[in-house]
């Protein structure tokens, strides 16, 4: 089996050693070249061929974002990981450069000085992206391989779902909310993990003003990033998008998403409202938030007005959640395989049978609209 090709793009020379050395030591990978600065990994791109870029946002000369935007333009389809440091600047240009390209980001350990956290955090966390996204470019001779070409996450203009309407606000009564008139839903539950942040900044938009009914999410995204791509999603939709808390109320046209390294589920917090609870119990499926987690709780708070939506994502997150739900009565879709960037959670809840339908995003939107808003 051929080994799946790595250029590392990283100014710190101890960066770089570390990754090498961790990407060389497994049997599938090799490190055919490594860049202190983006003028360097331009030059060096036509050379070594890569499969997989790694690149640093923080970099002199030509940082991140300026050489992701120069790859971008001589190579639509070449997979980039973003490496980027856990801090509020760092969580902002990743979520930029997600947004202008790049495939998926991996956030720095607090050091890389060799220490074993560090060593540990990059093999768990950076070597099986770099697999799945290089199998994917080889083709379908490669396992996990899909049959068609690598669909780059390249930003696109974010358009309104067709002929939006704003439906009558609906006062959010939790359990008791109304199945009487045409609203069979009474929330929307939505997991996603690798490729998410674009996924929501498609969907989220398309949604119609006064959207009546709450949003709970799991996006897989470690602390700062959360709140970060609420305010952005905020800016971007008609939506209020905030971070869940502990004891917030469910309110409708608002989405709630899962703060980074906190489970968040939803509870009754009265006869007639919903509220968000958070908590730090131990990872299911290696991931905090976890998308079962919250699932289980929507179940069995909103049991049969619950519709469930599973987008791009790397793992099995959600599969057992989604069961839960399907279990109570409710909803499930899911996103299709051509428009994910990891077709693994969405996929697996396809293939058990879970989902109603498998759509693209703008699909989607307008199966939400229709369901939620009788439009």
């Amino acid at each position: 089996m051929q080994k799946i090709r790595i250029l590392i793009v990283d100014d710190a020379v101890v960066v770089r050693r570390m990754l090498t050395d961790i990407l060389d030591s497994d049997p599938d990978l090799e490190v055919v070249g490594t860049a202190a600065n983006g003028k360097i990994a331009l030059n060096k791109l036509p050379q070594v061929k890569p499969d997989v870029m790694i690149l640093d946002l923080d970099m002199p000369e030509m940082n991140g974002l300026e050489t992701l935007a120069a790859v971008r333009k001589i190579n639509s389809t070449l997979p980039i990981i973003a490496f980027s440091t856990m801090t509020e600047r760092g969580a902002s240009k990743t979520l930029e450069a997600l947004s202008r390209g790049a495939t998926d980001y991996v956030t720095k350990p607090s050091t890389m000085r060799g220490a074993r956290s560090a060593v540990d955090t990059i093999r768990e966390e950076l070597v099986p992206k770099v697999k799945a996204f290089g199998r994917r470019r080889r083709g379908p001779a490669q396992p996990m391989a899909r049959p068609t070409h690598h669909r780059p996450v390249v930003p696109r203009p974010v358009v309104p779902a067709k002929r939006p309407v704003a439906p009558r606000p609906v006062t959010n009564r939790g359990v008791g909310a109304s199945r009487g008139g045409t609203q069979k839903y009474s929330v929307l539950a939505i997991g996603t993990s690798t490729g998410g942040p674009n996924a929501l900044a498609d969907l989220l938009p398309r949604l119609p003003p006064n959207f009546p009914v709450p949003i709970v999410i799991v996006q897989h995204m470690p602390p700062i990033f959360t709140r970060i791509l609420a305010e952005r999603l905020t800016t971007a939709s008609h939506l209020k998008v905030v971070e869940g808390s502990m004891g917030a109320v469910l309110q409708p046209g608002t989405a709630y998403i899962a703060p980074g390294d906190f489970h968040m589920t939803i509870a009754r917090g009265s006869q007639t409202t919903v509220v968000t609870k958070t908590n730090q119990n131990p990872p299911e499926h290696s991931c905090r938030p976890a998308v079962d987690v919250l699932f289980r709780s929507v179940a069995e708070v909103y049991k049969d007005k619950v519709l469930a939506v599973v987008l791009t994502g790397m793992g099995r997150d959600g599969a057992l959640g989604c069961a839960k739900i399907k279990q109570s009565g409710g909803g499930i879709l899911a996103q299709d395989e051509a428009s994910s960037v990891v077709w693994g959670m969405p996929g697996l809840v396809a293939k058990q049978g879970l989902a109603e339908k498998v759509l693209n995003l703008e699909g989607l939107a307008e199966e939400i609209t229709r369901r939620i808003c009788g439009t």
